[in-house]
């Protein structure tokens, strides 16, 4: 099966690396140094769930590769508009555009380039990221893909998906039954975990220790599930309780991407965070207090930084 990894960072390199590792013929799409890196030393993963380098072809030109079975597309949620404009070349009667990516407008988004029956929705559990050019580190995480249809449906790309990734070692592939839900799910906790700890400018286990600032990350969640129950995302009435536990347990000195780009000067995914809460809470007329909060502190950086 022919895949372009549309973002070949921690999440897209490291499903990369392990469909090639499974025999699937794999296209990077990369830019500046980590493009070089690909195309002059292969790609090295280095993961918790074992090790593995891979040498395939890379390019940052989709128009090169031309038409595949599967788009994995995993660009940081800022780029989206930009790419998504790209991927005409990669794009035939029958392929699937796949996001795997933060935030719940991406495959919106995506639509409105490529067309609605082209995309697919993605949930990514990993803790990844490029380490140095060429270099993807899996630190962390099940290294779980949930997806599905945006519709909830069970189709023949979907279930040719997961045997794919099923097929991957270091991956545990999932069919989402909504992928709505699951969007907005991690989408909760990501708000939190993102936003706290980028606002703070400190690892979990400082704001655990913290009693207004853990309340300032339970509230986050809390927010996020009434937004999406206004917009008919029916999320359990346990993600609040289920993702408090999951940070409880989270090594203290866990930070967030959001986190690591505003402490390396990089460009923030903000937009696709806590202020899309408040977007969506704008539109759905739901108070957000706390998103807002956070969205108003890590403001000046991000402009500074578009």
């Amino acid at each position: 099966m022919q895949f372009a990894i549309y973002g070949a960072g921690g999440v897209g390199g490291y499903l990369g690396a392990r469909l090639a590792d499974a025999g699937h013929d794999v296209t990077l799409i990369a830019r500046g140094d980590h493009l070089a890196a690909l195309q002059s030393e292969g790609l090295r993963v280095d993961s918790v769930a074992g090790d593995t380098s891979v040498d395939v072809p890379a390019t940052d030109d989709p128009a090169s590769v031309g038409p595949v079975d599967y788009v994995v597309f995993t660009v940081k949620a800022y780029d989206t508009h930009d790419a998504a404009a790209d991927l005409d070349p990669l794009v035939g009667p029958e392929t699937t555009v796949i996001s795997f990516q933060n935030g719940v407008d991406n495959e919106r988004w995506l639509a409105e380039e490529v067309g609605e029956s082209h995309v697919a929705g993605g949930v990514a559990y990993i803790f990844s990221t490029i380490a140095s050019p060429g270099v993807v580190e899996h630190t962390g995480g099940p290294a779980r893909f949930v997806f599905g249809e945006l519709d909830g449906s069970r189709t023949d790309r979907i279930e040719t998906l997961y045997e794919a990734l099923s097929g991957c070692d270091g991956v545990a592939a999932e069919r989402a039954d909504d992928v709505r839900v699951e969007l907005w799910r991690k989408f909760a906790f990501i708000c939190a975990q993102s936003g706290v700890t980028a606002a703070a400018r400190l690892p979990i286990g400082r704001v655990r220790e913290t009693q207004p600032t853990w309340e300032m990350y339970r509230r986050i969640i809390e927010e996020v599930v009434t937004v999406a129950r206004a917009k008919e995302i029916e999320l359990s009435t346990e993600t609040v309780s289920e993702w408090l536990e999951f940070a409880e347990d989270l090594d203290p000195d866990m930070t967030s991407s959001l986190y690591y780009d505003l402490e390396h000067g990089n460009q923030l995914e903000l937009d696709a965070l806590n202020g899309a809460v408040v977007r969506h809470g704008e539109e759905t007329g739901i108070d957000v207090p706390m998103n807002e909060a956070v969205h108003a502190i890590l403001r000046p950086w991000a402009d500074d930084r578009d």
